[in-house]
């Protein structure tokens, strides 16, 4: 008897403390970039889009720059590449003029992707994963679903919008 009431007294309290733990919010840990100095584009390139897609699953907060309480688009695109050392604008607006023009047929990870209806009107960027037979596909910091990959051309509400690209990591390599 008493074997069976410590047995069950053991077994409730490690269910306790299971469920508590898993109530219990982890944080997230994101692996620091790599050391890049001595690597090619493409490879950093790689590690850059790498990086970002850690991110994956962080809220959307308007104006947000920072994981811990979320990012808009502008903010995490700048978030990324500031890791890299290759300053940014914060600004989805500034962001469509920096770097160099990419043809979208010719984008490559970590290149920007710009949305919207036209220069004057720019909405959203978005960071090149991969270009594919399918399409373009982004890590990107969405209103309705925070940091998601994408592939934005199979979208019929962002392929609409899809307006430039720009390489922002080949003229600081």
């Amino acid at each position: 008897m008493i074997r069976t009431r410590l047995f069950y007294t053991t077994t409730a309290c490690l269910m306790l403390t299971l469920l508590w733990s898993s109530c219990t919010p982890s944080k997230k840990t994101v692996r620091p970039p790599a050391d890049t100095t001595s690597m090619t584009e493409s490879r950093f390139r790689k590690e850059v889009v790498r990086y970002a897609l850690e991110w994956l699953g962080t809220s959307y907060k308007y104006a947000g720059t920072d994981p811990r309480t979320g990012f808009d688009c502008s903010g995490f695109t700048r978030y990324v590449f500031k890791q890299f050392n290759i300053p940014v604008s914060p600004a989805s607006s500034a962001q469509s003029k920096e770097g160099s023009p990419v043809d979208l047929d010719a984008v490559q990870p970590g290149d920007i992707i710009v949305f919207g209806k036209n220069s004057r009107n720019i909405q959203h960027v978005a960071l090149v994963v991969a270009r594919t037979r399918s399409g373009i596909e982004v890590v990107h910091s969405t209103t309705s679903r925070g940091v998601i990959r994408e592939n934005v051309t199979e979208s019929a509400y962002w392929r609409p919008l899809l307006l430039s690209a720009r390489d922002v990591i080949g003229k600081r390599r």
